[in-house]
Formats: structure tokens, sequence, C-alpha cells
């Protein structure tokens, strides 16, 4: 008999994640086709002259204890980090416990991420500030607005207007590149819909009665867990392996090639032609099973059928934001917070830059992910990241200007004097973050549409449009595969997921 095929486009989270699941599971051989050579997407790892870079940082760590049983069934947890070999491969295929520490630099000083109503912070604040807060705080709790049309009046109602505008409003502008009030409310309803001064409070006072949360924190808002997993060497080394068992189980992976067109017959993708980016072959892959991480947008350019104009139309107004990582490496990282470790270095895994004259939206310090992730422990690698769009002034920027202007930025906030750069590097993510403005008020036409296609599976953050976490994607993948070995063509399963109350970033 012939052998099933699944083509899935995409070897990032989702791609991969449905590779092995069918695999595992199924008698259908998975063929992924991935336009670039990195396995991961944007969960891959950087290299970069021995030192490793983890693009956005990304924390093992779900509420879904499927997808936490799959990291550890792959990469077990290490029972001390200490005791792992430096360059034994097959040993580092663990899972390093760490401690998340984030906070947000505002005003020349740091405060705890997310922001408690400690004495810390309040001193911090100063008095008169700290009382207009807690003001605006009670008027938003007695009054809040009703019917919340966008993401400025999702802040307000959870926070109050002073604290939104002293803590959320310049760092949300920056990473969109657009004003709150022009993005929908369900992007805070997907990321933070848990979170407010009051379950922060409550989070604290937990804190006291017990000292320590298990690793599942079931109790705990996503944004305010205290732990998570780590691969040694960046997630990238997660779906490296992924990708290995894959290939090694009878699955194919086909690098560097991009598709450009998806070949229908009636509801069904009959098959999908991609091109090799350097020598321009061109490939068919047929299948009975499609799955799609690629945006949305690009999706519907490649369908060969008579897409009505109105689908069109609300495919190519998709918006993305796009982001770029300078990497630097410094002799030393001048930030103290009163605690100053063995070495000097804070404990922070990223920063919030919250400073409206500094472009910078964040800053990751990588020996604090792994030490694995530095070449030389006596030096300190860290990811500027900067929120910009493809093609715009500051992507378009050589290499060298962003390194010297993200130094530049380190220097104006203190956190680096003279001569500390050693090195530098620029990487540069399009389409990172699906946006939720544009046409996306009309997207669920387009979902509709998508969706009568009965063999096609949309997946991942940019296949379905949501700015879904790296666990949320996987279990988009996972679903899918259900849905086949159940026979089951309706996807509301794999749409709900982080929006039904089960994985929500709540519990």
């Amino acid at each position: 008999m012939q052998e099933k095929q699944a083509v899935i486009i995409g070897a990032g989270p989702a791609g991969l994640t449905a590779a092995l699941e069918l695999l595992e599971r199924t008698d259908i051989k998975p063929v992924v086709i991935e336009q670039s050579c990195h396995m991961g997407g944007i969960s891959r790892t950087i290299e970069y002259k021995g030192n490793r870079m983890d693009l956005g940082g990304h924390r093992f760590f779900s509420k879904t204890d499927r997808v936490m049983n799959w990291w550890l069934r792959l990469f077990p947890l290490a029972p001390d980090m200490q005791s792992l070999p430096a360059d034994a491969d097959e040993a580092l295929q663990v899972m390093l416990l760490r401690q998340r520490k984030s906070r947000i630099y505002y005003l020349g000083k740091f405060f705890d991420y997310p922001v408690t109503l400690s004495l810390d912070t309040l001193t911090k604040l100063g008095p008169g500030r700290t009382m207009l807060i807690l003001l605006s705080y009670l008027r938003s709790a007695i009054h809040p607005i009703k019917d919340e049309r966008n993401l400025e009046e999702f802040f307000i109602n959870r926070f109050g207007r002073r604290l939104y505008k002293t803590f959320f409003q310049s760092y949300t502008e920056k990473l969109w590149g657009v004003a709150c009030v022009d993005i929908s409310a369900e992007w805070g309803a997907q990321r933070i819909k848990g979170l407010s001064i009051m379950r922060t409070l409550q989070h604290a006072a937990r804190r006291i009665v017990h000292a320590r949360e298990d690793l599942a924190q079931k109790g705990s808002e996503t944004s305010l867990i205290e732990q998570f997993l780590y691969p040694p060497r960046g997630p990238g080394q997660m779906w490296e392996a992924v990708a290995a068992r894959v290939r090694q189980g009878g699955g194919e992976i086909w690098e560097d090639f991009r598709v450009d067109m998806v070949r229908l017959e009636g509801d069904r993708v009959a098959a999908v032609e991609a091109v090799h980016a350097a020598t321009g072959e061109r490939r068919a892959f047929p299948g009975d099973h499609f799955f799609s991480s690629m945006p949305m947008r690009e999706l519907v350019r490649c369908l060969q059928a008579d897409v009505p104009a109105s689908i069109r139309e609300v495919s190519e107004g998709l918006v993305y934001r796009d982001f770029l990582t300078v990497g630097l490496l410094l002799r030393e990282l001048n930030i103290r917070d009163g605690k100053r470790e063995a070495q000097g270095l804070v404990r922070d895994n990223w920063i919030y830059i919250q400073e409206p004259g500094v472009k910078m939206g964040r800053i990751q310090i990588f020996n604090n992910w792994s030490p694995y992730l530095v070449a030389d422990p006596d030096t300190v690698w860290i990811g500027l990241e900067y929120f910009c769009q493809e093609g715009d002034e500051l992507w378009s920027l050589e290499d060298g200007e962003l390194i010297d202007r993200a130094a530049g930025e380190l220097a104006s906030m203190g956190m680096i004097g003279p001569g500390e750069v050693l090195d530098g590097t620029v990487v540069r993510m399009p389409k990172a973050y699906p946006a939720y403005f544009g046409t996306y008020e009309r997207f669920p036409v387009l979902r509709d549409y998508l969706d009568r296609f009965e063999n096609l599976w949309l997946v991942g953050r940019n296949g379905l449009h949501k700015y879904n976490n790296q666990d949320h994607s996987m279990l988009t993948a996972m679903l899918a595969v259900d849905n086949i070995l159940e026979a089951r063509t309706d996807k509301s399963n794999i749409w709900d997921v982080n929006v039904e109350d089960e994985y929500l970033e709540s519990t």
C-alpha cells in the first residue's frame, strides 16, 4: 500500500512537534519543509564565536502537563548542573531548573517585574506618585470601563490609569509601534488575562506562607512563575534534537526550501511546491495531510485558487512586528541591585527598558539563562532587543551601526563604562509577532475560509496569527494530530488553545 504522508510547512516548535507526534503515534510519514537551515524558528539558538543567543528568551514552562511531560521525556531534569560535562552532547540533553528574575528599568531605577506594591517599589516611586497610583487604581476598581475596546482600557481596568502610564504604556507602544488604543484588547486577554494588582498581591502573600512552590506552579499566573526549565545550550538544542529524532524515525526535513504554491483539489490540499533558495530547484510535495505554520498572509498568496477579494483584503491587511537582537560581549555589566553577587553579576534573566528616550526594549543576560551559553565565564554575554518593521530605518542600519547604538544606549543608562564592549553581532527576525490591529477585527472571515480545507491544519504562532507562547504552539500541533487520529475535520479545539480556561495563562 502507498505510504500516507503529511507535509509540514515550517520547522519551528509547532512543525517539529507535529512531525514527531505523527511518527510516534500514527503510520503517517512527516515531510517538513523549512525555508532556512535552522531548526526551531524563533525558538532556535544562534551561535556566535562559541557564545549562544536565545532570540526573545524561551522559558520552558507550561500549565499543560502534556507539554511539560513531552519536554521532560526528551530532556529529563538534570540532578545537578555542576556535575554536567561541558563537552558531552548526550550528557547535556537535559533540562536545567532555573530561577526566574525579571525587572523593569524606569526613572533610572529597577522595579520588580511584574510590578509589586512592595515597600521597595513604593519607596522608589515616592509618596506623591504612589498616592496618585493607589487613588487611580481604586477609581478603576470601583468604576471599571465597560466593554473594553482596546489594550489601553484593558490595562486601566486592571492597574489604574496612573500605573498603566508608569509601567506599561511606553514599553507596549515600543513593542508594537502603535498606540495602545489602536491594539485590540484581545492581546491582553491572551497574554496577561489573569494578571492584576490583586493577583500580584495574592501571589506575594502565598510566597510568605509557602516558601517554595513545586515545578508545576499551578497556583501562579504564567507572568508570576518563579522557576522554569531550560536546555543547557538554549531552546534550539531541544529542536535540533527533535529534528534528529524525526530523521532517525524515517521522516524527512527539507532545508532552504521556500513554499510558494499550494495546489488545491476542491476543498482539499493536494500538494505544495517549494523552491530551493540557492539552486532554484523546484519540488512538489504531495500529501494526505498538510500542516502550515507559515504566516497566514503568505499562505493565502500561495493558494492556487480564486480566493474571494474580501478574503485577500483581510489577509493582506494582517500586520506583523519584527525585531532584532544585538548581542554584546562585555568585560563587565555595571548594574547593581544592592546585593552584589560573587562575580558581580546581577541575577536577572531579562530587564525591560521602560525609559521613553531609549529605543531598546529589553535586555537578556544570557549568563543567567545557562552558563553553557557563554564561551568565557569571565565575560558577560547579553542580548539587546529592538522592535521594528522589516525595512524601516532601524532594521536597515548596518550591523556596526546597530552595535554602536546599542552600546551607546547602555552607556547612557550607566550600565557599561568605556572599553567594556569586546565584540558584538546582530540577528534580525522578521514576522516575530503577529499583531492585533490592521485588519485583525475582520479576522474571523479569514479563519472560516481557511478552515474549509479539511486536510489543512493551521498550527503555531504565525500559522494561526496568534501571539502564542512556545508551549501553546506545540499544543496546537498535538491537537491537530489528535484530530487526524479521530477523523475530526472541525478545527475549533486548535483555535481554542490559549483561549479556553484550560489553556489560559491563569488557572
